[in-house]
């Protein structure tokens, strides 16, 4: 279903109107039964009567909210504009709400592409867009939008592994957060359009690994992080050695063989890479 625009007059005009017919009614259906005028009572009942009917179409719209007009089981129009209506008598007309809503998940469990266990949940902002589709093309939206909220989280919980440990270009859930939530929104955006709902922003608010893995997962983030680390002094060792063996040689200050090169080297590279500070040794006499 499409919402369309209800057949609709402003209400106080007609409120008046209708007081006046009701007031009018009433004085003559009283005066006819002192009088025992019978054509009288049938014309001032009459008159009572298409005033009930006609004030049954007067309703009040509130700001930011909405009313689906249905006119004998049938989808008459949705009325937007806030205010005081006439619309058509005899008609129900049932409420959604425009404004703009937020819906927490729960911390929900599931295995990311690599299997591991892990805790996530996301907050998801939404507003409804559409009223005919929110009230009659699904059963209650606001739990429709939450059980699709829940689902589309799973699904994208499954696509990528919590972390990467081995390549920093890949996609992880922790990694690339801003990535995963515009993902997670367009999901979302797929999944309730059905339900004219218009989803603003989607957005993870807890993320951790189960508790029966966190432990091990944490000492292997360590591991990796010490790893990167050493990786990264190592690096800078090699090519400090390099410049400095690159100055000794253009500047001409000593001439090193390749015993004295490797000794060299292997003394700088200890007295870098070594996490303690190095004790110097002073060696005055020959390497040979």
């Amino acid at each position: 279903m499409t919402e369309t625009k209800a057949w609709r007059l402003s209400g106080y005009v007609p409120v008046l109107a209708l007081l006046a017919l009701a007031g009018g009614g009433l004085y003559f259906l009283i005066r006819s039964i002192i009088d025992v005028a019978v054509l009288q009572i049938i014309f001032s009942t009459i008159i009572l009567v298409i005033t009930g009917i006609i004030s049954s179409g007067l309703t009040i719209v509130h700001p930011n909210e909405a009313k689906a007009v249905v006119f004998f089981g049938s989808y008459a129009g949705s009325i937007r504009d806030s205010g005081l209506w006439l619309t058509l008598p005899l008609s129900t007309r049932q409420k959604v709400s425009l404004r703009i809503q937020n819906f927490n998940s729960k911390t929900l469990k599931v295995n990311d592409i690599e299997g591991n266990p892990i805790e996530i949940g996301a907050v998801v902002v939404f507003m409804v867009v559409d009223s005919a589709r929110a009230l009659f093309d699904v059963n209650e939206y606001e739990a429709f939008v939450e059980i699709q909220s829940e689902a589309a989280l799973r699904y994208v919980a499954t696509k990528y592994p919590y972390d990467t440990f081995d390549d920093d270009t890949a996609y992880s859930l922790r990694g690339n957060v801003e990535e995963v939530a515009k993902e997670l929104a367009l999901e979302l955006q797929n999944r309730l359009a059905v339900a004219g709902v218009q989803v603003l922003e989607a957005r993870l608010t807890h993320l951790a690994y189960a508790t029966e893995i966190a432990s091990a997962m944490l000492q292997r983030q360590q591991a990796t992080a010490i790893i990167a680390a050493r990786k990264k002094i190592v690096e800078g060792a090699v090519g400090m050695v390099q410049l400095a063996l690159a100055h000794l040689q253009r500047d001409g200050i000593v001439e090193l063989d390749e015993e004295r090169r490797a000794t060299m080297v292997n003394n700088l590279l200890v007295a870098i890479v070594s996490e303690r500070s190095a004790q110097p040794v002073i060696n005055t006499g020959s390497l040979y």
